[in-house]
C-alpha cells in the first residue's frame, strides 16, 4: 500500500509518500517536475512513523542546521538509481559533488574503465526523495547549477541554506 501526507516547507508545499518499508518519495507540489511520480490513484493519506520523522528532519533542515539522521527511507527502483542514492545520501551537510564524480566512483566500484555522468545525470534528475536524498547537492563540473526537479531556484536556496559559498556557483537558466 502506498501511503501520502503533506508538509508546508518554506521554498513551498511538499507532498510525503511511503510504502510499508519506508519514505519513497518527497516532492514540492508546485513547480516541480515529477510530483508524485508512480503513485496510484488508491494511495492513502495516513500518520506513519517516517512520516513523522521525515516532518522531523525537514524542521531541522529548514532551520539552517544539518539534522544528523536520516528518517526511514525505502529507494525504489532499479540497482543503479538506487546506488546513486546511497551515494547522494553520503554527500555532507554544506558540501557539494559533481555528475562526474559520481560516474568515477560507480565505475570504480563496478571494474569499469568509465561511467557516462549524463547515466548519473539521469537518476540524479529523478531522485523522488528530494532534500532528504540531497540531489541538491550535485553541481555540474564547471559550477553549473543544473539538473533540479525542484527548480533551478530551489537548488539555489537549499545550496544556500546549507550555507555553500554561492560565489562557486553559476546559475544556469535551461
Amino acid at each position: 500500500m502506498i501511503y501520502t501526507n503533506e508538509y508546508e516547507s518554506p521554498l513551498g508545499n511538499i507532498l510525503l509518500a511511503g510504502d510499508e518499508q519506508g519514505l519513497t518519495g518527497l516532492w514540492f507540489t508546485d513547480g516541480s517536475r515529477y510530483t508524485g511520480l508512480g503513485l496510484k490513484r488508491e494511495a492513502l493519506r495516513r500518520d506513519t512513523d517516517y512520516f513523522f520523522q521525515a516532518k522531523e528532519w525537514l524542521n531541522v533542515y529548514f532551520t539552517g542546521r544539518d539534522p544528523g539522521f536520516l528518517p526511514k527511507i525505502h529507494l525504489v527502483g532499479s540497482d543503479f538509481r538506487n546506488r546513486v542514492g546511497e551515494i547522494l545520501c553520503e554527500i555532507p551537510f554544506g558540501k557539494t559533488v559533481t555528475y562526474g564524480w559520481i560516474a568515477e566512483r560507480i565505475a570504480k566500484e563496478r571494474g569499469l574503465e568509465r561511467m557516462s555522468a549524463q547515466a548519473v545525470g539521469g537518476a540524479v534528475g529523478h531522485n523522488p526523495i528530494s532534500i532528504i536524498v540531497p540531489c541538491h547537492r550535485v553541481v555540474g563540473a564547471n559550477g553549473d547549477l543544473t539538473g533540479y526537479a525542484g527548480g533551478i531556484m530551489r537548488k539555489k536556496a537549499l545550496l544556500e541554506l546549507e550555507g555553500n559559498d554561492m560565489n562557486l556557483f553559476t546559475l544556469k537558466h535551461a
